[in-house]
């Protein structure tokens, strides 16, 4: 009932609960004033704007808040790393039939058998299908002219691999060789907790996309051991021959994408020379990539290879996330030489040498493997090589067939590693 008395009494009572700061009994005397339809005086009204805005500020205080911890929880779950499970590791080591000399040398004589087999399979049957678009005489004319180009990296010179079927013959002569080691790279990467569920590859000088299969290998081998269903991959590749490229992901949906399970990987390509890095720098996204790889495009000329080193520094610097890694692939005699160096004496300047390498990159030193298929503290004829390659190490049964058939090659085809692996970051 809408008493004027009691109306009068209550908006008495507001005022001095007001003067007296008595919050709460102002809420309860302004409810009491709104039930009974009576109007609200001045300081009524502006007393309950008042409540309005502060509870709105407290909603979008709450708001805020609560967007913030649901984002802090994506990026989280999105760099949400993988923690190393023994069992695996226990597998690969056995796999691979490691042994480990010392610290930073690891000899590596097996294979994850399985998954290496079907892969070489599949290779040989995309070349197959290739070759048999070509009549013989011009494949054979072509392949040599492609392998005479490759084959100057045996005598130190850099390559130009810019024939149409260079690709091909880096795919008999080198992807599976370089997929083994770079797959070993990963692990690492793994073992030292390092790889998060959701991660974004930039690979320089990426050739067909060796890491970017070495990573779908290794993620089959993991499969049996680790729940890796919400893996993503984002993969760039930067390379300079548009043929690399288009060959890799040609054989890349025959082979990965074919299968039941097929890696979550989204891919971009950017075909660019990285000695015009300043000019096409726009392409590659800034502060974003998880682990930056280059993988044996280390130049011997040694003007070429100080150009590359500097502009491998800027792209560190620029590209690479706050917490990102760099993970660089280098054959042991072309570290060495750069040095001056014949042979490895003892792990400290094994470990210096290691380090001058990558502070010529602005980058520090996490953790690096000398992967090798023999004893790195032995030195093996050609001919002791070849008798301890054939009862030691795995077998490349189908890529063989091309090289007998167009490289003339006498000896079995077999997986060796010669590769230091190294583990870095930007220097603080």
């Amino acid at each position: 009932m809408n008493n004027p008395i009691t109306n009068w009494w209550r908006s008495q009572q507001f005022k001095f609960a007001v003067q007296r700061g008595d919050t709460g009994r102002a809420i309860e005397l302004l409810k009491a004033i709104q039930k009974s339809g009576a109007k609200f005086s001045w300081l009524e009204k502006l007393f309950r704007d008042k409540l309005q805005l502060e509870r709105s500020a407290l909603d979008y205080k709450r708001e805020v808040v609560n967007i913030r911890k649901q984002i802090t929880e994506i990026s989280q779950e999105s760099k949400k790393l993988l923690s190393p499970n023994q069992n695996f590791i226990n597998y690969i080591s056995q796999s691979f039939k490691f042994l480990q000399h010392d610290e930073y040398n690891l000899q590596v004589t097996g294979i994850e058998q399985k998954i290496f087999d079907e892969l070489e399979y599949k290779l040989f049957e995309y070349l197959q299908e290739e070759f048999s678009k070509v009549s013989q005489d011009k494949l054979m004319n072509n392949l040599a002219t492609a392998w005479q180009d490759i084959n100057n990296l045996k005598i130190g010179k850099d390559p130009d691999y810019r024939f149409n079927l260079t690709p091909h013959v880096y795919f008999i002569k080198y992807f599976l060789e370089n997929v083994y080691c770079v797959y070993l790279a990963w692990f690492l990467i793994y073992q030292n907790g390092l790889l998060p569920a959701k991660l974004n590859i930039l690979d320089i000088a990426a050739g067909p996309g060796t890491v970017a299969y070495s990573l779908s290998l290794f993620l089959m081998s993991m499969n049996d051991f680790v729940d890796i269903t919400q893996m993503h991959i984002s993969y760039f590749s930067l390379e300079k021959q548009d043929a690399f490229q288009y060959r890799g992901l040609q054989f890349w949906r025959k082979y990965i994408e074919s299968r039941l399970t097929p890696v979550n990987a989204y891919f971009r390509f950017v075909t660019s020379d990285i000695f015009n890095w300043n000019a096409e720098s726009t392409n590659i996204p800034k502060n974003f990539f998880d682990f930056i790889f280059i993988s044996h495009c280390f130049f011997s000329d040694p003007v070429k290879r100080q150009e590359a080193n500097n502009i491998y520094q800027q792209i560190f610097t620029e590209s690479i996330s706050h917490k990102g890694y760099v993970i660089l692939i280098i054959q042991d005699k072309k570290l060495l030489k750069a040095y001056g160096v014949n042979k490895i004496l003892n792990q400290e300047q094994q470990r210096n040498i290691v380090n001058k390498f990558i502070n010529e990159m602005g980058l520090e030193l996490i953790d690096f493997r000398y992967f090798r298929s023999t004893n790195p503290h032995q030195v093996l004829s050609s001919r002791e090589f070849a008798k301890f390659a054939d009862e030691n190490l795995p077998k490349q049964q189908h890529i063989h067939f091309f090289n007998q058939q167009y490289f003339n090659q006498k000896y079995p085809s077999h997986y060796t590693l010669d590769d230091y692996v190294i583990l870095a970051r930007k220097l603080s």
